[in-house]
């Protein structure tokens, strides 16, 4: 891992901060991750309830924690698994770039580009206000996208595998992102992001 091969310069023109780190693993070490986190995840299809609906997703997720702390959004709630080592290890390695700590983990699982994420901010009041938030991406690489909740302007980059993400400052307060659905994306994408939960 060398910390001087990765970009870091702030991808938001304004109103918040997004670091991007493309090349934190080697290619056996993000084989290894990805194994693993496949086949060891207790992973469900996600529960969500909006406008009264009870919908199950075909995107699967996985909620772990340092301690036994629960994480509610879209009218549901998830009590959090215990880290595992690989888990730990990932941690150690976002704290390390973010420069802060965390003590939670949600992991998505997406088994091809008919899955995706609309257009949502992470700002539940659970989350510490202003915390950073690192995101890991293993698999298939997809378009991420930014976009301002005033002046709708759009910023996009593509997650390739082994990089991660960091979304810090008042990112959540003004930015909106999504996982875009796509044809062309015909495996999985693991995406795991620690969080600073209150």
């Amino acid at each position: 891992m060398n910390l001087f091969e990765n970009h870091n310069l702030n991808l938001l023109p304004y109103d918040g901060e997004v670091n991007y780190y493309p090349n934190v693993f080697t290619q056996t070490e993000i084989e290894n991750y990805f194994n693993k986190l496949l086949t060891t995840m207790q992973w469900q299809n996600d529960e969500v309830i909006i406008f009264g609906k009870h919908i199950i997703t075909q995107r699967k997720v996985a909620w772990y924690a340092a301690n036994c702390i629960s994480y509610t959004y879209s009218n549901t709630t998830k009590l959090a698994l215990p880290f595992t080592k690989e888990l730990t290890n990932l941690k150690l390695i976002a704290e390390k770039f973010a420069k802060t700590t965390f003590n939670a983990c949600l992991l998505n699982l997406y088994h091809n580009g008919n899955e995706g994420m609309g257009w949502h901010s992470d700002n539940e009041k659970t989350i510490l206000p202003n915390s950073t938030i690192a995101s890991f991406s293993f698999g298939a690489e997809r378009k991420f996208a930014f976009k301002h909740k005033l002046s709708k302007q759009n910023v996009n980059i593509v997650l390739q595998t082994g990089s991660l993400l960091l979304m810090s400052g008042s990112t959540q307060s003004h930015w909106l992102h999504s996982l875009p659905k796509t044809k062309k994306v015909n495996s999985i994408r693991i995406n795991l992001t620690f969080r600073q939960m209150v």
